[in-house]
């Protein structure tokens, strides 16, 4: 037996204009002048300045954002990702400290952190990765923390560096579907990704993760599916 199902008609773009969902407003309210004040005074960075976030008046209007820890300069390429690359000459010991009197000052309830890659450190960054989740719990014992980690190369010794820190939440973005990792995740393994969820569910089964895809890369849905 067949079923019809209503066909919905997309917007029509031929007089040019964007839907309205599309749309968003310039930057620029009090929360967001404040926050980036903040950040410039504390020397911080944010993924959502140095990924271009199209969203990032709207998040930073409502005192939300991520921060991002060991520099602004990534040691790979990815295809999407619009942070500089290149080889990092930084790593500032203080930050740490810092992320956590500015979780204490703002008095955020919430703290996502991330991180560029640092393939050139010997644990991935994972030491400095541990000590400003300590810092927070420290600085910020009300605030909760959720750590968007790269995938220290595969090394299950940093992965559990950063366990032991007890994050709220691990989260780990496998980005795109298997067959365009080569192409959209220059350095990134598929299958390395996966098993920093196999090893972190057998590590710290009771630290829930998450991940993230970027959708509209070229993926089929069924590689979709099958990545889900």
């Amino acid at each position: 037996m067949t079923r019809s199902l209503p066909v919905v008609q997309p917007e029509s773009l031929l007089d040019g204009r964007k839907p309205a969902w599309l749309k968003v407003r310039a930057p620029g309210g009090p929360n967001y002048i404040r926050l980036r004040h903040r950040l410039r005074e504390w020397n911080l960075h944010s993924v959502c300045e140095e990924a271009r976030c199209p969203n990032i008046g709207e998040c930073w209007e409502d005192a939300t954002a991520t921060f991002m820890i060991l520099g602004d300069v990534c040691t790979r390429n990815c295809g999407y990702c619009a942070i500089a690359h290149g080889r990092p000459l930084w790593e500032d010991r203080e930050e740490p400290e810092r992320i956590g009197r500015a979780a204490a000052e703002l008095g955020l309830e919430y703290v996502v952190l991330t991180s560029v890659n640092r393939d050139d450190l010997a644990d991935g960054g994972a030491a400095h990765w541990a000590a400003t989740l300590r810092a927070v719990r420290r600085l910020a014992p009300g605030c909760r923390v959720e750590a968007l980690i790269p995938d220290f190369q595969g090394s299950a010794a940093s992965l559990a560096t950063v366990l032991e820190a007890r994050p709220d939440i691990l989260n780990h973005n496998m980005e795109t579907v298997s067959r365009l990792y080569r192409y959209a995740r220059r350095g990134g393994s598929y299958e390395r990704a996966l098993e920093l969820f196999r090893r972190s569910r057998a590590a710290a089964p009771a630290v829930p993760a998450k991940s993230g895809i970027i959708l509209g890369l070229g993926e089929e849905r069924d590689e979709l599916l099958a990545t889900l």
